[in-house]
């Protein structure tokens, strides 16, 4: 696409935050769930859960995407329970957020599964059990919903607001982070809240910074952002959407923040 092209397209600005769920009692165990294991959150977990949704409850949302799996379901409700603007929204459950398959390892202790990748002489936690998915289709997966994604939010909320590209160059991408719980979502009419699991959260980052070239904030450090989100950890990302023809893309993307947990500090605090 020329230059002269771009510069002339409308772009749609929309936030973007991913939950993983609560606690379960296999977390708190440290054994594998995965897709076959499909546990409820613990008491720990929901305590999270609410946490979770006391500290957003006043960020506004458009759309609700949610792994079809019970703790993420869980999660998403109870962070949506107190907020005003999920009051008239559905929960969009969707297979494609399911967490990564671990095969044969589920139900194992995470230990088991570190073991498993050392004598097989891979990495961890590349490594692909028998039966389980590689890195590759997981982040299939994550493309697949993202696309997914854009396209019923390009359909749903085009006409919301839109800006020229031209327009919006004197404009930052996103304001600093300052700790709020509405950072770089202010003022963003169109916003996402995705709720998934940890292994398939790392990928998703790792898709955004490698493929979407996603710009970071000041400072960031790369071995945390592709680190495992503590449970409820949230990340947020603004994006730039164009209309191209009949599709919708992804013009750019900015990490606003990265496995933020003040709201489980708070709930440890408050005991």
């Amino acid at each position: 696409m020329r230059l002269s092209a771009v510069h002339r397209m409308e772009v749609l600005r929309v936030g973007l935050t991913l939950v993983r769920h609560g606690e379960t009692k296999y977390n708190k165990e440290g054994l594998l769930q995965g897709q076959t294991i499909d546990s409820s959150l613990s008491e720990t977990g929901l305590e999270q859960a609410e946490a979770a949704g006391f500290y957003l409850r006043d960020v506004s949302f458009s759309n609700v995407f949610v792994s079809d799996m019970l703790r993420a379901r869980q999660t998403a409700e109870k962070i949506m329970q107190p907020n005003s603007s999920c009051l008239g929204l559905q929960m969009m459950c969707d297979p494609l957020l399911k967490e990564k398959s671990f095969g044969i390892a589920e139900g194992r202790r995470v230990q088991d599964f570190k073991e498993m990748s050392r004598v097989a002489k891979e990495s961890f936690p590349g490594f692909t059990p028998p039966e389980g998915e590689t890195q590759e289709q997981v982040k299939a997966r994550v493309k697949k919903f993202m696309e997914k994604m854009l396209q019923q939010i390009g359909a749903e909320h085009w006409h919301v607001r839109r800006h020229n590209v031209a327009s919006m160059a004197a404009v930052p991408e996103t304001s600093p982070a300052e700790g709020k719980a509405d950072d770089g979502v202010r003022g963003i009419p169109v916003h996402a809240l995705v709720v998934t699991h940890g292994a398939y959260m790392c990928v998703a980052v790792r898709y955004f910074v490698e493929e979407l070239h996603c710009s970071l904030p000041p400072g960031c450090d790369r071995k945390h952002m592709f680190s495992l989100s503590p449970n409820t950890g949230i990340c947020r990302f603004t994006l730039n959407i164009a209309k191209d023809g009949s599709r919708f893309i992804v013009l750019g993307m900015h990490s606003v923040f990265i496995h933020r947990g003040d709201h489980i500090k708070q709930e440890q605090y408050s005991k």
